[in-house]
């Protein structure tokens, strides 16, 4: 659908001059209720502009650029092709276009991309990443009014439509399984401290362990970059420590290394040592033995954020009225545990 050219004041216009979304202005103009405040702030930007909403009605509904934009903190993570599958399915059955953008560098430039928001370029964005953003980051987003929707980091609770995995519980029934198994004393790989995703699965760690009355030791916590070679070496490192018997690694590829190291040191998976992952990347199911671990829902994840985004466009939905939507993993039992 081609975008209706005008020569007087648009949706975009009323929403910039107001300092709020074209999606209230939207719902305003429709006669939905808005807040007091925002409902000012609208009637002072349409009298200033002299915009007519019976003669707008029609240009109300066309502008748009039927496009959102997908920002990634690396296109190229496997992770993120369940998601942008999930996005692309909801953004084409509503006619829409996805631009996919990388950033690599710092939160100053993943935020730059709003910019793409305010000048019209895109009806709404979606920031995926798995690490953790800084408070101001996610306060200019808040306060910007737009359709933004935040995938892999608990924005919600800044008033911010927020989509992530429910880390904590994956990694909560990682250790009651273990408990189920007769395992008292676990280890625990940890990830890099600055990422979200990393927090909250250590957070479940701790829950589980004192829900189920084990005994919390931090010399068993050893932290690794998420890596393979991290996971090897911050296994050496905890099997100097010894009286544990089973380990779990924050995601697939630490427990992959973890389990190589435990291998090179003559003990048996799962007979002397359990060993269990995170995440069910493609190579956990072809180690030996075949590795126990989470099943994240990326597909739901992408598709979420984006029926999320889609109501903040379609002014349906505030943002400001959602919080954090959390989906549970799935634990997936393979070979890699065994009885103590």
């Amino acid at each position: 659908m081609e975008r209706v050219i005008t020569v007087g004041p648009t949706i975009h216009d009323v929403a910039r001059l107001a300092g709020t979304s074209k999606s209230t202005v939207s719902r305003y103009l429709n006669g939905q209720q808005v807040k007091k405040a925002t409902q000012e702030a609208l009637d002072k930007a349409i009298k200033e502009l002299n915009f007519h909403r019976n003669a707008n009605a029609r240009r109300l509904v066309l502008d748009r650029t039927n496009s959102i934009a997908v920002v990634v903190d690396n296109i190229s993570n496997i992770f993120y092709s369940g998601v942008i599958r999930g996005i692309e399915g909801v953004a084409n059955l509503k006619g829409y276009n996805c631009t996919f953008l990388s950033w690599t560098s710092n939160y100053a430039e993943e935020i730059s991309f709003l910019n793409l928001l305010y000048e019209g370029q895109v009806d709404g964005i979606i920031l995926v990443s798995f690490q953790k953003r800084k408070d101001e980051d996610l306060e200019r987003i808040r306060d910007s009014q737009y359709p933004v929707a935040l995938i892999g980091d608990h924005g919600g609770k800044d008033g911010i439509f927020a989509v992530d995995v429910d880390n904590a519980a994956g990694v909560y029934d990682i250790v009651g399984y273990l408990h189920s198994l007769g395992h008292r004393e676990i280890a625990y790989i940890s990830g890099p401290q600055h990422a979200a995703a990393n927090q909250h699965r250590f957070n479940g760690y701790l829950q589980a362990m004192e829900t189920l009355g084990l005994t919390y030791r931090p010399e068993w916590v050893v932290e690794s970059d998420w890596s393979s070679q991290g996971g090897y070496q911050a296994m050496k490192q905890l099997l100097e420590r010894k009286g544990f018997s089973a380990v779990i690694g924050s995601n697939d590829e630490a427990a992959t290394g973890a389990l190589r190291a435990i291998q090179e040191h003559g003990l048996n998976v799962p007979k002397q040592m359990s060993v269990v992952g995170y995440d069910d990347i493609s190579i956990s199911e072809w180690v030996y033995p075949s590795l126990t671990t989470v099943r994240q829902p990326f597909e739901a994840i992408g598709r979420k954020a984006a029926e999320g985004l889609f109501q903040q466009i379609e002014g349906v939905q505030d943002k400001s009225e959602e919080a954090i939507h959390l989906l549970k993993p799935k634990l997936i039992v393979r070979d890699s545990c065994g009885t103590k």
